[in-house]
């Protein structure tokens, strides 16, 4: 009688595993070089060398040396949005709760170490690559942007803010957001926002943003009764 094939089962996890921490080695040795010599003066070979992997290794994982840096932004990206994937606000007070709390998340991802290396490294590469600025724009910024402006537009649809173009109210709320902290920080200027601060400074921009965009209210009973037409009194 012949022998049943065993069933096929899932990928193996230590094998999953060491793909991660393969990769995890390959960004760390990215963001180093990156970070020494600059993006263009940085090779894939480098990079290889550096993690101690081959190059079809880092081809197969990356694909180039922008996908690594791109997969170094998505990972600050994502972080970022997480507030953002909660369920959806049924009143103001809700949608002012995520707000601050994607706002203070934000202040604080942005201004680590690591992604604030990635805006250094944008700044001063402008000249010689604009794929490391693209990337930021792209990966980053922009993509944080249409998180935000998605979540503003579902709030409309719920009567939670009054008429506004999304983009634009997200534009806004990241500008009172940051002020002029973000290029203070990039130029060693200003330290990290402390937690408070960085709540501090998420309520503030909630609160403006709010305010800029209150939704139509439906008039009070007074002012009803002044505008419903008194009946006619009929002469005895």
């Amino acid at each position: 009688m012949p022998r049943k094939s065993p069933a096929p089962g899932p990928v193996c996890e230590p094998e999953a595993d060491a793909a991660e921490r393969l990769r995890g080695r390959i960004i760390g040795a990215a963001f180093k070089l990156l970070m020494e010599r600059g993006y263009a003066g940085t090779s894939t070979l480098d990079i290889a060398t550096e993690a101690k992997v081959s190059k079809r290794e880092l081809y197969a994982l990356f694909g180039s040396k922008h996908g690594i840096l791109m997969q170094m932004i998505a990972i600050g990206t994502a972080r970022m949005q997480v507030p953002l994937h909660l369920p959806e606000p049924r009143d103001r007070k809700a949608l002012a709760a995520m707000l601050v709390r994607f706002g203070a998340t934000m202040l604080r991802e942005v201004s680590s170490p690591v992604v604030m290396a990635v805006y250094r490294l944008a700044a001063s590469e402008a000249e010689r690559s604009v794929e490391v600025a693209n990337a930021l724009e792209l990966g980053g910024r922009q993509a944080m942007r249409h998180a935000l402006a998605d979540l503003l537009r579902r709030a409309q649809a719920r009567r939670l803010l009054g008429p506004g173009a999304p983009d634009a109210m997200a534009a806004q709320f990241f500008a009172l957001l940051w002020g002029d902290l973000l290029l203070r920080q990039v130029l060693h200027l200003a330290p990290p926002p402390t937690e408070a601060e960085a709540k501090a400074r998420a309520t503030a921009a909630t609160d403006a943003l709010l305010m800029l965009y209150r939704p139509a209210t439906a008039p009070s009973t007074a002012d009803a009764r002044s505008r419903t037409p008194k009946a006619a009194v009929r002469p005895e």
